[in-house]
């Protein structure tokens, strides 16, 4: 296993929509891997692959205290949403920003195991939250694009100055 580099918003490869995995190959399992090591280290609680510049879609994710009951999602499709909550939200890829996001309550999930099982998730709270951020992710959009466009510039600028002050 290694760790990915993972892409910084406002990198425009962050935009691309993944493709669909159609065969669930040792690629894909080395990838899920790498991808759960590097949102482990990170630390974050979940990973989308178009994050580590991979455009498949494909979602690692552990919303638990213990850090031990990682989730793999390949093909997500949101087939449910009710209610709303409104929660902070960071994201590894905009690193030391958070703000307040309006999601659904409650989702279910459809989605494919590393088996190739397709299987469904009812989740709410954190981990529906996590769900809805990650599958954005696959379709090129982040966190921040719910926010106003002046939050939007302010944090580019942010980010920026983050990236002048480390290199």
């Amino acid at each position: 296993m290694s760790l990915l580099p993972i892409l910084r918003f406002p990198d425009p490869r962050l935009k691309k929509p993944s493709a669909p995995v159609r065969d669930i190959d040792e690629n894909i399992i080395r990838l899920t891997r790498d991808m759960a090591e590097t949102m482990y280290e990170a630390p974050g609680i979940g990973l989308a692959a178009n994050q580590v510049d991979v455009q498949k879609q494909v979602i690692v994710m552990d919303t638990s205290e213990t850090r031990d009951r990682l989730l793999v999602l390949i093909n997500p499709v949101i087939v449910e949403s009710d209610g709303t909550q409104v929660g902070e939200e960071g994201c590894l890829s905009v690193p030391g920003i958070y703000d307040k996001i309006e999601r659904a309550e409650r989702v279910v999930v459809r989605h494919l195991d590393l088996q190739g099982q397709e299987k469904t998730i009812a989740a709410d709270g954190l981990l529906a939250v996590c769900l809805q951020h990650e599958i954005e992710h696959l379709h090129g959009k982040i966190f921040v694009e719910h926010l106003s466009r002046l939050k939007q510039i302010r944090i580019k600028a942010k980010l920026a100055k983050q990236a002048k002050i480390t290199a």
